[in-house]
């Protein structure tokens, strides 16, 4: 591990286009790398989120900087050989409430919502982040990730990703005791359910190559927090079925580039969960029928023993897929810049355990879940937008170094 750098001392890596090699006759690596999400938003646009939220600036200009930050990253990550770029949630409140409301705060929260539902979460640092609460039905996205898709596309020269939340996620807006009038847990739950087919199917349609549901919530689940009751109900199976009730809608070609992300949650550098043993997660969590996993790693303590529960509980046939192993090989909570040869020696551990053609590369997390964190480890965000950078070059790198040594 070292610390980091000046940006302009990161070597990009050669392009590769996918499939294909480099004007060079270079071949792409075959330990693939994929980005979670995320990325730090510059102190400007975060500064923007504010102003939005106290009524001094328009929508439309909180759009207009979401847009630069958007296109800054988009290039930023085509210059490391990022696979598949994205504009790192640079126009999203949060991975987990930008279907629902422009800014965390609550400013421009879509109908039949209001602003004090549960705690998502607890956070280690002692703050929390909390979700809307259901009023009424029916419930409707207000905003669809196929609108950044289309905005990414007219940017990006290489494959885009995008993130969406997960049905799980949602289900957290209904109130956790009785109903409500009128409205049906059951009726909310086909409703979200109908939701979530959607925002990964026009992603699919405004051409995204990958998507990825974004699953924190599962290891949380396990954690029994009294001041946080819904983690008291052993709702993980509820959570699984519930994925599984959108996935299994799409076709096996369409599973194997849809991906789940878990980790133990990343914001403001502070996690919400990481001290739930890992294994009452992985034991079950493969049983979500998707092409592959992005998990959170390089943090844990023992961090070959994640290795070993992947490799035990991932499937080769998850009805018709093989499950891949995207391990998390940095820690975006750090601002330490992993080392390539670092990533190599953790992925060639973990190939010990995981079939080498079922195994990638990935972050913990996203590096920035959350439109308004500060990075207080980092100092900044904008220090820790430039960290990230660096942190991805030596990922895309390490997997290069590891294809090599494993003759992949």
């Amino acid at each position: 591990m070292g610390r980091a750098v000046k940006q302009e001392q990161a070597k990009p890596l050669p392009v590769i286009p996918p499939g294909g090699t480099t004007e060079g006759g270079e071949r792409e690596m075959p330990i693939p790398t994929e980005l979670v999400g995320s990325l730090p938003r510059p102190a400007k646009l975060q500064e923007a989120y504010q102003e939005y939220d106290d009524g001094k600036i328009t929508f439309e200009q909180l759009q207009a900087e979401q847009d630069k930050a958007a296109q800054d990253s988009i290039e930023r990550l085509e210059q490391t050989g990022e696979t598949f770029v994205t504009d790192g949630e640079q126009r999203e409140s949060s991975f987990a409430t930008y279907p629902l409301t422009h800014t965390l705060a609550g400013t421009g929260l879509a109908d039949n919502l209001a602003g004090d539902g549960q705690y998502f979460a607890i956070f280690d640092d002692g703050h929390h982040r909390q979700l809307p609460r259901l009023t009424g039905g029916p419930f409707r996205y207000q905003t669809f990730a196929s609108e950044f898709v289309e905005k990414n596309k007219e940017i990006a020269s290489r494959p885009v990703k995008q993130a969406v939340i997960s049905p799980s996620m949602m289900m957290l807006l209904y109130p956790l005791e009785g109903e409500i009038d009128g409205y049906s847990r059951e009726q909310f739950l086909s409703d979200v359910v109908d939701e979530c087919e959607k925002d990964v199917r026009k992603c699919f349609e405004a051409g995204a190559e990958r998507v990825s549901i974004d699953f924190t919530e599962g290891r949380l689940a396990n954690k029994n927090d009294s001041r946080n009751p819904w983690t008291g109900r052993d709702m993980l199976q509820d959570f699984i079925d519930l994925n599984n009730r959108v996935l299994d809608r799409f076709s096996v070609e369409e599973r194997r580039n849809i991906g789940v992300h878990t980790c133990p949650g990343g914001d403001m550098d502070s996690v919400h969960s990481k001290e739930v043993p890992y294994e009452q997660l992985l034991d079950h969590m493969f049983k979500i029928n998707a092409g592959y996993f992005l998990i959170q790693c390089s943090s844990e303590d023992d961090r070959e023993k994640v290795y070993k529960l992947c490799g035990e509980n991932s499937r080769e046939d998850a009805n018709g897929v093989q499950q891949v192993c995207f391990m998390g090989v940095i820690n975006p909570l750090s601002p330490d810049v992993e080392t390539a040869e670092h990533v190599k020696n953790e992925l060639v551990t973990a190939a010990k355990h995981i079939p080498v053609e079922r195994l990638g590369a990935t972050d913990d997390c996203g590096f920035s879940p959350f439109s308004r964190d500060e990075k207080p480890r980092h100092g900044s965000p904008d220090f820790a937008r430039d960290v990230a950078m660096q942190k991805i070059v030596a990922r895309i790198e390490g997997a290069r170094l590891a294809s090599e040594e494993l003759g992949a």
